[in-house]
């Protein structure tokens, strides 16, 4: 080999050495701390830097961006003397990549110390109750707590978070039976209420039934009875219209007399004292026409014995109007009723027969 071309090689070689030792290539998001001579130079930004060869080196690297870190359950004593395990998760920044390479050997260890001892300071002066329900008083007091103390270390943290709360065994069986106690007494209260309101609405609408049956039957009653009264009202101006006699009236009154015995409900039954007059005037209506048609004298004086005996009852009658069912004074006023009946019907046909005979008697004189 020619021994000009070994030179040339090595002086390339140095060359290429002195340019890789100069030039530094910075990835965005990081920061380079450069010592020279073992001493802090400066912070190489993303992009090329260059250095001094030898006499530069870079000590640290950092990562600008933000970071998650998780510790690991660390036991803590509550002021009601319980220990429950808390396990934390760290949100931070590094802003200052040279006091984060400077003013603390292990920044991570250092915050979670900190983390650590800020948190027996908080749940100390809590309850087990009150550290289970105030996480986010806790959050904000062990940020503001790490902020303050990390600041001067170069790094901001943004956000501390209690990721679990662990009590002992005992506690959480005593805490599932209280709550399970809870939920079976809002269950209880809840069917007991929905029970009452049951209630409630039944009685209401048994009420509100009640009232509309009430109103039914007022307006059915109502309009029965003034149905009644206008069928009455009719039937006494039908009967004044045509006129009708006493002798009509009190005919019809003697029809009616054997009615009142035949419903099974009656434990007594009252002879009017009218009767008589009632007889009477039947008798007398058609004893009137038959003595105008040529009826012989022994008719009339049947009819008038008649009439008489009937009287003689209904006086008898009069003084006592209700008469007992089971009596034989009843059962004789029931038979003289309707032998009354009996009677007044025989008459009126017998006096219709003596009156259709005298018309033919008279029919050959003309």
């Amino acid at each position: 080999m020619d021994p000009v071309v070994i030179p040339i090689l090595v002086a390339a070689l140095v060359v290429v050495f002195l340019v890789a030792a100069t030039v530094r290539i910075v990835p965005q998001a990081r920061r380079y701390n450069i010592e020279r001579f073992g001493r802090y130079r400066r912070t190489l930004q993303p992009g090329l830097n260059f250095v001094l060869p030898v006499a530069d080196r870079v000590n640290t690297k950092l990562d600008v961006r933000e970071q998650v870190y998780s510790s690991d359950p660390k036991p803590v004593i509550t002021e009601d003397n319980l220990v429950v395990n808390i396990d934390t998760v760290l949100y931070y920044q590094i802003t200052d990549p040279r006091a984060a390479a400077y003013e603390v050997a292990d920044y991570l260890q250092a915050i979670d110390q900190l983390t650590v001892t800020t948190l027996r300071n908080v749940i100390g002066s809590m309850d087990l109750e009150g550290t289970l329900t105030s996480r986010e008083e806790i959050n904000a007091r062990l940020r503001a707590v790490l902020d303050d103390a990390t600041g001067k270390w170069g790094i901001r943290v943004n956000r501390v978070e209690i990721k679990a709360i662990d009590p002992p065994n005992t506690i959480k069986e005593a805490m599932e039976k209280q709550m399970r106690a809870e939920r079976d007494k809002r269950a209880a209260i809840l069917h007991a209420e929905g029970e009452r309101q049951a209630k409630i609405l039944t009685a209401e609408g048994t009420k509100q039934k009640d009232i509309l049956e009430a109103q039914g039957t007022q307006q059915a009653m109502i309009l029965r009875a003034d149905g009644e009264s206008k069928a009455v009202e009719l039937v006494f101006q039908a009967v004044h219209r045509n006129n009708a006699d006493a002798k009509v009236l009190a005919y019809k009154y003697l029809e009616t007399l054997p009615h009142l015995a035949q419903s099974d409900n009656n434990t007594f039954w009252v002879i009017p004292g009218e009767l008589t007059e009632a007889i009477r005037t039947v008798t007398t209506a058609f004893g009137d026409q038959s003595g105008g048609a040529g009826l012989p004298a022994s008719a009339e004086r049947e009819d008038a014995a008649v009439a008489a005996d009937v009287a003689d009852s209904d006086k008898d009658s009069v003084g006592a109007p209700e008469i007992e069912p089971n009596s034989t004074l009843a059962l004789d006023a029931v038979a003289a009723a309707d032998e009354a009946a009996k009677q007044a019907a025989a008459a009126v046909s017998d006096a219709k027969a003596e009156a259709e005979a005298a018309g033919e008697t008279r029919l050959p004189g003309r």
